[in-house]
C-alpha cells in the first residue's frame, strides 16, 4: 500500500467517523431527553396519586391538635374517680393514645412539621403536669385549674395548628 492508497483510506474513513460520531451524539442526547421526560411524567404522576395521602395525613394531624388542645381534652375528658394523679395520668393517657394512633402519619409530612407536632403534644402534657404540682386536692379541682391555666396563655396546639396550616399552603 502506497501513502496515496492510506491517504484515500483516510479520506473515506473521515466522513464515515465524523457522520458516525454525530450520531451517536445526537442519539445519546435525545436518550438522555427522553428519559428525563419519563422520569417528570412518572413524578408527576405519582405527587397526583401522593398529594391526597399527604393532605390526609395533615387532616389528622390537625384532628389530633384540636383533640389534645387543653379545653377540648378537658371537656372531653371528665375524671374517673376524686383522685387528682388518676386523673392527670388520664389525661397523658389519652394524649399519648391519640399521638401513638396518629404515628404514621409522619413519612406525609416534613420533620420540621412533625417536630412542631411533637413540641405541642410535649408542651400540653408538660402543662398538665404543672398544673397538677398545685395545692389541689381534687380531680375536679384540678380540671379547673388546668382550664384557667390555659386561658392565660396561647395553646400549644393552636401553634402547631398554624404552622401546619401554613405548611399546606406551601404544597399548591
Amino acid at each position: 500500500m502506497s501513502g496515496d492508497d492510506i491517504f484515500q483510506l483516510f479520506a473515506f474513513l473521515l466522513p464515515a467517523v465524523v457522520t458516525g460520531a454525530v450520531a451517536f451524539y445526537f442519539f445519546r442526547l435525545h436518550t438522555r431527553n427522553e428519559d428525563g421526560r419519563r422520569r417528570f411524567l412518572l413524578q408527576k404522576d405519582s405527587q397526583k396519586n401522593a398529594l391526597p395521602i399527604r393532605l390526609q395525613a395533615y387532616e389528622r394531624m390537625a384532628l389530633f391538635l384540636e383533640r389534645i388542645s387543653i379545653p377540648s381534652l378537658v371537656v372531653r375528658v371528665g375524671p374517673k374517680s376524686a383522685d387528682k394523679s388518676d386523673y392527670e395520668n388520664l389525661l397523658i393517657r389519652s394524649i399519648e393514645n391519640e399521638f401513638e394512633h396518629n404515628l404514621s402519619q409522619q413519612i406525609y409530612m416534613s420533620d420540621e412539621c412533625w417536630n412542631v407536632i411533637k413540641a405541642a403534644k410535649n408542651a400540653t402534657i408538660q402543662a398538665i403536669r404543672k398544673a397538677a404540682l398545685s395545692e389541689t386536692d381534687s380531680a375536679d379541682k384540678l380540671r379547673e385549674d388546668i382550664l384557667n391555666e390555659s386561658m392565660e396563655k396561647a395553646s400549644p396546639s393552636a401553634t402547631a395548628l398554624s404552622f401546619v396550616k401554613k405548611e399546606i399552603g406551601e404544597l399548591w
